[in-house]
Parts: C-alpha cells; sequence; structure tokens
C-alpha cells in the first residue's frame, strides 16, 4: 500500500521563481533564503518520495472568478505550465499520475467532499516554484504528481476546518491506494501577506510564528480559527495557509518536525518552509 512520508510547507512567492531563473541563488539577499531548503533536500534523499502530492491555489492559470472550484484534483499525465508574467519562464511540463488521481479523486468523494477533477491541467506558479526549490533544476521531472488546488480567490471560501478534514480526507485515499509508493504532501502558499488594499505590505510574524509551531502538534488550535480570522490575522492573500492546514490533516501518523526556516520579507510577503515527517509502524518497513 501506498505510505505518506511525510508533509512539505512552503512559500511560492513569484520572485523567488524569478530568482531562481536568474541564477540569484548566492546573491546576499537570496543566499540565506535560498540555504533554508539545503535540510529539506537532504531529507527528500533520504526518505526519497516516488510521488508528491501538491496542494496549492490557482492565480487564473487554469481557474477564473467566473468559474472557481471550491477543490479541484488533476488527473492528467502531464501537466503543462503557462505563461503568467512576473517574469518567470515558461518551464517544461511535469509528469503525473492519472491511477492515483482517480484514486484520490473517488475516494474524497466518498468520503462527501464535491470536488472537480480535470483531465487537462495548467499550473501556474504556485506549483512550479515550490518543485524548483524541493527538486532543483530537472529533477523535479524525475517525481511524479497529483495537483489538488483550493478556492483562496473568489470568496466564499472554505474555513480551515473544512480544509484541514480535506486533507483527512487525502490522506485516508493515499493509504488506501494498492500500490508500494512513498508520498510526499506539499502544502505551497503564505504565511502572512496582503498585495492590495489599505493594508499592502501587511505581515503579521507573531501569527506566523504561532502558525509554524501549532502546526506540528496543536494545528486544532489553528483549525477553530474562523476564514475573516484568518484574513484578520494573516492578510487577505494570506489565506494561502490553509493549504498548510489541507497538509497537515493528510498526515496520519506521529508528526515529527524536521526542519522549519522563516524569513521576512521576500517580496513583500512573510516567506517560511518547514518539513513534517509522518512516522507510523509501517513506515518502519519501507525505510
Amino acid at each position: 500500500m501506498a505510505r505518506i512520508v511525510g508533509g512539505i510547507a512552503t512559500s511560492h512567492v513569484p520572485m523567488i521563481g524569478s530568482a531562481i531563473a536568474r541564477g540569484l541563488q548566492n546573491e546576499p539577499f537570496w543566499k540565506p533564503f535560498f540555504d533554508a531548503y539545503k535540510p529539506v533536500h537532504e531529507w527528500l534523499e533520504a526518505v526519497r518520495p516516488d510521488v508528491a502530492v501538491l496542494i496549492y491555489n490557482d492565480h487564473g492559470l487554469n481557474f477564473f472568478l467566473d468559474k472557481m472550484p471550491t477543490f479541484a484534483v488533476g488527473a492528467a499525465a502531464q501537466y503543462y505550465n503557462g505563461d503568467e508574467g512576473w517574469g518567470l519562464p515558461v518551464v517544461p511540463p511535469f509528469p503525473g499520475y492519472p491511477e492515483l488521481s482517480w484514486h484520490v479523486a473517488e475516494s474524497v468523494m466518498a468520503d462527501e467532499f464535491d470536488i472537480t477533477t480535470c483531465q487537462e491541467m495548467l499550473v501556474d506558479h504556485a506549483f512550479t516554484i515550490p518543485m524548483a526549490l524541493l527538486w532543483p533544476g530537472e529533477g523535479s521531472r524525475a517525481i511524479r504528481t497529483v495537483p489538488i488546488t483550493v478556492n483562496h480567490v473568489q470568496y466564499p471560501l472554505p474555513s480551515p476546518a473544512r480544509c484541514y478534514k480535506f486533507g483527512q480526507a487525502i490522506g485516508r485515499a493515499i493509504e488506501s491506494f494498492d500500490d508500494d509508493l512513498r508520498v510526499v504532501v506539499m502544502g505551497t502558499g503564505g504565511l502572512s501577506h496582503q498585495l492590495d488594499g489599505k493594508r499592502a505590505g501587511f505581515i503579521n510574524k507573531p501569527f506566523d510564528l504561532m502558525c509554524l509551531d501549532k502546526i506540528v502538534g496543536d494545528v486544532e488550535a489553528i483549525t477553530r480559527l474562523s476564514t475573516l480570522d484568518l484574513v484578520r490575522q494573516a492578510g487577505a492573500q494570506g489565506v494561502e495557509f490553509q493549504t498548510w492546514l489541507v497538509m497537515r490533516g493528510a498526515l496520519t501518523g506521529e508528526v515529527v518536525k524536521k526542519h522549519s526556516s522563516y524569513r521576512v520579507p521576500i517580496s513583500n510577503t512573510a516567506a517560511a518552509v518547514i518539513v513534517l515527517e509522518n512516522k507510523y509502524p509501517a513506515l518502519a518497513e519501507i525505510a
């Protein structure tokens, strides 16, 4: 059976992708940020996942305000990137895993989550930048992917509790897939930031650090927040943190933090990464 080796949450700020494309990783401003991903690379090398299930929010490349699914699961053989602007180059397609995608879709539907299934799906910077951060160069093409989007654009939005429960349904789906796979679940976005309005440039470091702490051993404290609470505390675009809650919900065993880093600012955003290992007895069989 498939096993979830752990979860990773990371920011996906477009400027990060621009820095990668321009080869600025060792520039003084960027070096501390990119150095924080070296322990992530070491952990990935140790657990050797076969598949990445990536939770993110689409920024208009695939869905628009006239048609915005709350949850959508990609079920394609490969996923193409499109031109978004931001100074980001269009990158080659990523390999999918349709069999796992359909299994996840059917399983979460049976768990009473109404989703959209996408047999064609463009992926934007919220997908491509985390893949480039975690598997630099062409390494990201060596791992199969299942993209899952959460609406963080068009209200009404799902609540933090709903996102966490959705993650739990995804975790059950993955672990019931009849194949010997190592799966890493990723949540991308955030942390606190607001791009427009009177609070443009808003960053709430105490709230971010609380979330980095609570998501490990007391995630229910975060799920008790409302969507409006999250907007107030993290900013209008800080609701992206809910992808982290989906990731955390998918971890079914004992959750152990292996690494985390927090840096302010990256562009006008609080940027962070965290690695959570999913420990349970069955994992020892494939370690």
